[in-house]
Order: C-alpha cells, then sequence, then structure tokens
C-alpha cells in the first residue's frame, strides 16, 4: 500500500509580508490554511493536527484573517482580582508588631493579634506583610552575622554521661546549658549563658565578660532564680567554664550534672536551637548595649518575652507559661518572673 503525504498549504498573509507574531500564532494558522485548503472540513483538520473541535471552533471564533495578531495567546489575568479585605487598623497594628519583632513570622503574629481579640487568618497575615514589603514600608533588618561565634569544646573529668534510665518527663527533670558568644562590635567578646528546659522550652539568659566557671557558677544561681520549677539535672558540653567551680555549685546544690560526649552537640539541640534563637531575634535586629549590667537588663526584658509573649510552634503556638499553666495548677509552680 502506498502512503501519501498531504501537504499544509502556505499561508498566503505570511508570504504578503513579513509578520511578526509566536510561533504558536503560526501553528494556528497552518490550522486555518488547512482548513481552507480542505473544504472546510473540520473533523479532518482537527484529526490532522491531533486537536479537538471544542479548541478548533474557540480559535475560529476569534481568528481574523486580517489581524494575525487574532491568533496569539491573550491575556490569563482574571477580569476581577481580589481585593484586600483587611482594614488599616490591622495593617498598621501587624506592621508594629512585627517592627517590634522583626523574626516572627505569620503564624506567631495571628496568636499575638488573637490575644488582642483580632481574628484574623494565617494567610491573611502573611498577605498583609507581602503587601507591605511590596510597598516598602516593612524593610526586613540587616543580620549582623558577625556578633556570634560557637565555644571550643574541652575534654572534662568530673562529669558523667547522662544515662540512658534517666527519663524526661517533667519540667526540670532536665535543662541544657551552653555558652554563645557575642560580638557586638570588632573587637569586643561578651559571652552569654543560655539555659533551657527541654519540655517547657523556658529559657533563662545572662551575658558575663568572659566565660569563666566562676561565671558559669554564678549564671547557675541565676538560673534557680528565674526557673518557675525546681531543677533536677543539668546537660553541658565539654567546656572548661563547666568545670571546676560550676561542678562544685552543682555538687552543692545537689544537681545532677551530666556532659556530652565529645563532637556531639546535636544531643544539646535545645539548647543550640535557643541560641540561634537568641542570635536572630534579639541580637541580629537589637542595637544592643556594650555595659555588661545594660545588657543583662536588656536581656531580662527579651527573656520575658521569649517565656510569656512569643508563642512557640512546639508548644502548639503557646507561649511556655502558657504551656506550664496547662501543665500543672499555679500552686505547683513558682511565681514566674
Amino acid at each position: 500500500m502506498q502512503m501519501r503525504w498531504i501537504r499544509v498549504p502556505r499561508s498566503r498573509y505570511l508570504e504578503r509580508a513579513a509578520i511578526d507574531i509566536s510561533q504558536k500564532a503560526r501553528q494556528r494558522l497552518r490550522w486555518f490554511d488547512y482548513y481552507r485548503a480542505h473544504e472546510g472540513n473540520a473533523a479532518l483538520t482537527c484529526r490532522y493536527f491531533g486537536i479537538s473541535r471544542q479548541t478548533f471552533y474557540r480559535w475560529k471564533r476569534r481568528y481574523d484573517p486580517h489581524n494575525l495578531k487574532s491568533l496569539e495567546d491573550g491575556s490569563h489575568r482574571p477580569h476581577r482580582r481580589r481585593q484586600s479585605t483587611w482594614s488599616p487598623q490591622l495593617a498598621e497594628r501587624v506592621l508594629a508588631l512585627r517592627r517590634q519583632y522583626p523574626r516572627w513570622g505569620k503564624d506567631k503574629l495571628v496568636v499575638l493579634l488573637g490575644r488582642e481579640g483580632r481574628v484574623v487568618s494565617t494567610s491573611m497575615v502573611g498577605r498583609l506583610l507581602t503587601r507591605l514589603k511590596q510597598r516598602g514600608v516593612l524593610v526586613e533588618p540587616r543580620a549582623n552575622r558577625d556578633r556570634t561565634a560557637r565555644a571550643r569544646s574541652w575534654s572534662r573529668p568530673y562529669a558523667v554521661r547522662k544515662p540512658a534510665s534517666w527519663r524526661v518527663e517533667q519540667p526540670g527533670d532536665l535543662v541544657e546549658v551552653d555558652t554563645l558568644e557575642v560580638r557586638p562590635l570588632p573587637g569586643v567578646v561578651l559571652k552569654q549563658f543560655t539555659a533551657r528546659d527541654v519540655v517547657s522550652r523556658w529559657d533563662v539568659i545572662e551575658a558575663h565578660g568572659r566565660a569563666t566557671s566562676t561565671a558559669a557558677a554564678r549564671f547557675l544561681h541565676t538560673l534557680q532564680q528565674r526557673m518557675p520549677f525546681p531543677v533536677r539535672a543539668l546537660q553541658v558540653d565539654g567546656g572548661s567554664e563547666f568545670a571546676a567551680a560550676f561542678e562544685d555549685a552543682c555538687q552543692q546544690r545537689g544537681l545532677k550534672l551530666f556532659v556530652l560526649p565529645p563532637r556531639s552537640p546535636k544531643l544539646n539541640g535545645a539548647v543550640e536551637r535557643a541560641q540561634r534563637t537568641h542570635t536572630e531575634e534579639f541580637y541580629e535586629v537589637t542595637p544592643c548595649s556594650l555595659q555588661i549590667a545594660q545588657l543583662n537588663q536588656e536581656l531580662q526584658d527579651w527573656e520575658r518575652t521569649y517565656n510569656t509573649v512569643r508563642p512557640h510552634q512546639a508548644l502548639g503556638y503557646r507561649t511556655p507559661q502558657e504551656f506550664l499553666t496547662h501543665w500543672a495548677s499555679p500552686s505547683q509552680l513558682k511565681e514566674c518572673h
């Protein structure tokens, strides 16, 4: 059987002049040249080009032989665009909250707005933040990533590894402690001690000029004062600041002291994550003081915000204070600062 190849006729419109149309429009023009050459047989045209009749007739209604631009794709923009439904007052409040807490996203802002009686969806707050950025009203703060650095590890002769039998079930069963190197200015180095309870996510932070065991022992006193529950055990890395005076203070206070194996910061993951949060949400966006006393006052204000205002995703967008309130009756906990 001999096959016959049907040649698509050349468009007389394209031969007449060099018409600037897209490749898709040229292909559609071939449909109608073929359609005209075969006596208006739409079924044959659709089979030849592998298109549906619905598509063919839709373009046939749009096709103007004297205006080949009619075969171009039109705009897909909807006739009616979605209009914003938030009020100017809500926009101003979201802007104020975001400026107050530059690193908090839409989920946390929704929780804060809900506390004020403003019931809004997370997607609306997200769109509102995007609109504020597009208008240039909301500018993300520049992160000063040179302020912090990690402390080196050190071998330890005293503290023991946390035994597998040690169960962490209640607030205070295990508090992870670590240090953060803070560089507010070139040549200026401060040390922040951070403690995080792994159950309630309650944090205690304090800055010192140096990370020594004496400073760590003073921080231990601060930690026990500010934690709203009794602390049973601490877990630290191999830093020398957690030896000597610090270990003696833990022993005198009857606190279990666990030390991590070398090169295993992941086992102190809770406090490591806390260091990142404090770096991003405080140091990178707050012009902190250089004087230790003033800086500690600012850190204590941020600590209060962190524990009583900031919604925590890991706690179901509750604060550590709200988590503790639901965990036990107020009489079982010390009064939160």
